[in-house]
Protein backbone atom coordinates (compact mmCIF):
# COMPACT_ATOMS: atom_id res chain seq x y z
CA UNK A 1 0.00 0.00 0.00
CA UNK A 2 2.78 2.43 0.92
CA UNK A 3 4.61 1.46 -2.28
CA UNK A 4 1.52 2.27 -4.39
CA UNK A 5 1.05 5.60 -2.56
CA UNK A 6 4.74 6.49 -3.09
CA UNK A 7 4.52 5.57 -6.79
CA UNK A 8 1.37 7.71 -7.17
CA UNK A 9 3.04 10.72 -5.49
CA UNK A 10 6.14 10.35 -7.70
CA UNK A 11 3.95 10.08 -10.83
CA UNK A 12 1.89 13.14 -9.87
CA UNK A 13 4.99 15.16 -8.98
CA UNK A 14 6.74 14.23 -12.24
CA UNK A 15 3.58 15.00 -14.22
CA UNK A 16 3.24 18.37 -12.50
CA UNK A 17 6.74 19.40 -13.64
CA UNK A 18 6.04 18.77 -17.32
CA UNK A 19 4.86 21.62 -19.51
CA UNK A 20 3.19 21.41 -22.86
CA UNK A 21 5.54 24.07 -24.19
CA UNK A 22 8.99 24.87 -22.89
CA UNK A 23 11.22 27.86 -23.23
CA UNK A 24 12.12 29.02 -26.72
CA UNK A 25 15.03 27.00 -28.12
CA UNK A 26 16.69 29.92 -29.97
CA UNK A 27 17.52 33.49 -28.97
CA UNK A 28 18.12 36.23 -31.54
CA UNK A 29 21.67 37.57 -31.20
CA UNK A 30 22.12 39.58 -34.39
CA UNK A 31 20.38 40.89 -37.50
CA UNK A 32 21.79 43.00 -40.32
CA UNK A 33 22.36 43.42 -44.00
CA UNK A 34 25.82 42.47 -45.25
CA UNK A 35 27.07 44.29 -48.35
CA UNK A 36 29.97 42.57 -50.13
CA UNK A 37 31.59 45.31 -52.19
CA UNK A 38 34.08 43.09 -54.01
CA UNK A 39 31.43 40.60 -55.15
CA UNK A 40 28.66 43.22 -55.58
CA UNK A 41 25.91 41.58 -53.53
CA UNK A 42 23.89 42.11 -50.36
CA UNK A 43 22.27 39.54 -48.05
CA UNK A 44 20.31 39.40 -44.83
CA UNK A 45 22.37 37.82 -42.03
CA UNK A 46 20.58 36.62 -38.90
CA UNK A 47 22.40 35.01 -35.97
CA UNK A 48 20.76 32.95 -33.24
CA UNK A 49 22.03 31.24 -30.09
CA UNK A 50 20.62 27.88 -29.04
CA UNK A 51 19.30 28.21 -25.47
CA UNK A 52 17.49 24.87 -25.20
CA UNK A 53 18.01 21.47 -26.82
CA UNK A 54 15.86 20.68 -29.84
CA UNK A 55 14.71 17.23 -30.99
CA UNK A 56 16.85 15.44 -33.56
CA UNK A 57 15.61 16.34 -37.05
CA UNK A 58 14.46 19.87 -36.19
CA UNK A 59 14.88 22.65 -38.75
CA UNK A 60 14.77 26.42 -38.81
CA UNK A 61 12.93 28.10 -41.69
CA UNK A 62 13.56 31.77 -42.42
CA UNK A 63 11.31 33.83 -44.66
CA UNK A 64 12.84 37.11 -45.83
CA UNK A 65 10.92 40.00 -47.37
CA UNK A 66 12.14 40.48 -50.91
CA UNK A 67 13.24 44.14 -51.31
CA UNK A 68 12.32 44.00 -55.01
CA UNK A 69 8.81 42.83 -54.12
CA UNK A 70 7.04 39.65 -55.09
CA UNK A 71 7.44 36.31 -53.36
CA UNK A 72 9.47 36.24 -50.14
CA UNK A 73 12.83 34.48 -50.12
CA UNK A 74 13.04 31.35 -47.98
CA UNK A 75 15.83 29.36 -46.42
CA UNK A 76 15.69 26.06 -44.51
CA UNK A 77 18.53 24.89 -42.26
CA UNK A 78 18.84 21.71 -40.23
CA UNK A 79 19.54 22.26 -36.52
CA UNK A 80 22.41 20.12 -35.25
CA UNK A 81 22.37 19.11 -31.56
CA UNK A 82 26.06 19.94 -30.97
CA UNK A 83 26.05 23.37 -32.63
CA UNK A 84 25.04 26.23 -30.35
CA UNK A 85 24.97 28.96 -33.02
CA UNK A 86 22.76 29.26 -36.05
CA UNK A 87 23.63 31.66 -38.88
CA UNK A 88 21.00 32.32 -41.53
CA UNK A 89 22.06 34.07 -44.72
CA UNK A 90 19.49 34.92 -47.37
CA UNK A 91 19.95 34.51 -51.10
CA UNK A 92 21.47 37.56 -52.82
CA UNK A 93 19.34 40.70 -52.75
CA UNK A 94 18.77 43.78 -54.87
CA UNK A 95 17.04 47.09 -54.11
CA UNK A 96 17.79 47.33 -50.38
CA UNK A 97 16.78 50.83 -49.28
CA UNK A 98 18.25 52.81 -46.40
CA UNK A 99 16.16 53.06 -43.20
CA UNK A 100 13.32 50.90 -44.53
CA UNK A 101 12.29 48.01 -42.25
CA UNK A 102 12.17 44.62 -43.98
CA UNK A 103 10.22 41.74 -42.38
CA UNK A 104 11.83 38.42 -41.49
CA UNK A 105 10.04 35.43 -39.97
CA UNK A 106 11.99 32.61 -38.34
CA UNK A 107 10.28 29.34 -37.43
CA UNK A 108 11.79 26.41 -35.56
CA UNK A 109 10.01 23.21 -36.56
CA UNK A 110 10.30 19.84 -34.87
CA UNK A 111 10.85 16.57 -36.74
CA UNK A 112 7.08 16.05 -37.22
CA UNK A 113 6.65 19.59 -38.62
CA UNK A 114 5.24 21.08 -35.41
CA UNK A 115 6.19 24.70 -34.67
CA UNK A 116 8.48 24.92 -31.64
CA UNK A 117 9.12 28.67 -31.91
CA UNK A 118 8.28 31.58 -34.18
CA UNK A 119 10.10 34.94 -34.32
CA UNK A 120 8.94 37.92 -36.35
CA UNK A 121 11.54 40.66 -36.68
CA UNK A 122 12.50 43.53 -38.96
CA UNK A 123 15.92 44.33 -40.36
CA UNK A 124 16.92 47.88 -41.33
CA UNK A 125 19.91 48.96 -43.42
CA UNK A 126 21.83 52.15 -42.80
CA UNK A 127 22.83 52.43 -46.48
CA UNK A 128 21.16 51.99 -49.88
CA UNK A 129 22.31 49.17 -52.08
CA UNK A 130 23.42 51.65 -54.73
CA UNK A 131 26.73 51.95 -52.84
CA UNK A 132 27.66 48.62 -54.44
CA UNK A 133 29.29 48.37 -57.84
CA UNK A 134 27.03 47.27 -60.71
CA UNK A 135 29.27 44.27 -61.45
CA UNK A 136 31.55 42.21 -59.21
CA UNK A 137 35.05 43.70 -59.05
CA UNK A 138 36.64 40.25 -58.83
CA UNK A 139 35.84 36.77 -60.09
CA UNK A 140 36.87 33.19 -59.52
CA UNK A 141 38.45 31.46 -56.55
CA UNK A 142 41.59 33.62 -56.78
CA UNK A 143 39.65 36.90 -56.73
CA UNK A 144 41.08 37.88 -60.11
CA UNK A 145 40.11 41.30 -61.47
CA UNK A 146 36.84 41.11 -63.38
CA UNK A 147 37.72 41.90 -67.05
CA UNK A 148 34.21 43.36 -67.52
CA UNK A 149 35.17 46.08 -65.02
CA UNK A 150 38.94 46.39 -65.40
CA UNK A 151 39.61 46.98 -69.11
CA UNK A 152 43.18 45.98 -70.02
CA UNK A 153 43.78 45.44 -66.29
CA UNK A 154 43.17 49.11 -65.50
CA UNK A 155 40.52 50.47 -63.16
CA UNK A 156 37.89 52.73 -64.72
CA UNK A 157 37.82 56.40 -63.74
CA UNK A 158 34.33 55.85 -62.34
CA UNK A 159 32.75 52.59 -61.18
CA UNK A 160 29.16 52.09 -62.27
CA UNK A 161 26.97 51.50 -59.21
CA UNK A 162 24.11 49.06 -58.69
CA UNK A 163 20.69 50.22 -59.87
CA UNK A 164 17.34 49.09 -58.58
CA UNK A 165 15.03 47.96 -61.41
CA UNK A 166 11.90 49.18 -59.59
Amino acid sequence: MIGILAATIVALTAGGCQRETGPDPLKLTGKMFVFNYRLAYAVYTITLQKTEPVPEGSVVIATFENPVGGKPLTLTRKLFPKLDRVVLESPDLTCVKKERPYAVTIEVKGPAGETLQKLEITVVSDVDQDILPAKPLVEGPGYDKNPAVFKDGRAPEHFETAKCPI
